[in-house]
């Protein structure tokens, strides 16, 4: 059997060369949207709703009963919205049950990028729920698409490094001549046991570490703490079984 292509597109403005029709799409914006998601499902969310403008997101906020809004810009909450972008504002306590509404700088903006170009399915990793990817990815027998959501357009090394660290994990499971996948697998491994400190030295780390979000940042390059994945189906992210 033809084994399956990977490819690693590092920015949403590389994402037109490719072909998405028959491919997985894998949305990747480690600092902070895809651990959000993770984390509010495995918390118990019953969905998401990714939008791609403030606007639309306060709107279907006060159409749809029990959510709640959510987002940021350049690394602060939006004004007119309920909460940011922390993994840490969605405990089951808090999270369980409800839809959250969520618009993000980077990450929701790519995901309607791949539905606007015909993606025939759409699914969200971050470090969080890295092997729930990976197992989901080997399984499927799909190509695959792995997208980095970067920092508006310009690449930046943390969504890399999950990539790098997906592939690590599937790289048996497809045919990969891929430059951009083989740095990113070769920089996760070469970093993978000293991420804590390597990613420290990242621009996006200086950017939210100024606003005091260390904590949000070391949980988001965690493995498996939030090992769920959302899938979108019908309009929203939901928790795939």
């Amino acid at each position: 059997m033809k084994q399956p292509v990977l490819h690693t597109v590092l920015s949403p403005a590389l994402l037109h060369l490719y072909d998405l029709s028959n491919t997985i799409v894998v949305i990747i914006d480690v600092f902070r949207a895809t651990s959000t998601i993770a984390t509010a499902l495995y918390n118990g969310a019953s969905k998401i709703i990714p939008v791609d403008s403030v606007e639309q997101c306060i709107a279907l906020g006060k159409a749809t009963p029990n959510s709640i809004t959510a987002g940021e810009r350049d690394g602060k909450v939006i004004e007119g919205l309920q909460y940011g972008n922390s993994p840490g504002d969605y405990p089951a306590s808090f999270i369980k049950g409800k839809t959250l509404v969520l618009t993000t700088t980077n990450g929701t903006r790519l995901l309607h990028m791949a539905l606007n170009n015909s993606a025939a399915e759409v699914i969200t990793g971050s470090f969080p729920n890295l092997l729930a990817v990976s197992a989901y990815l080997t399984e499927q027998k799909k190509n695959v698409i792995l997208g980095c959501s970067a920092w508006k357009d310009k690449f930046n090394l943390e969504d890399a490094l999950f990539a790098g660290a997906v592939i690590h994990q599937v790289a048996g499971h497809f045919k990969i001549h891929c430059d951009a996948s083989l740095m990113a697998q070769e920089m996760y491994q070469l970093h993978q046991n000293n991420m804590q400190t390597f990613i420290r030295k990242t621009t996006h780390w200086h950017r939210l570490s100024a606003y005091g979000l260390e904590e949000d940042l070391e949980y988001c390059i965690t493995p498996n703490v939030a090992n769920i994945l959302p899938r979108y189906e019908n309009g929203a992210l939901i928790a795939f079984h």
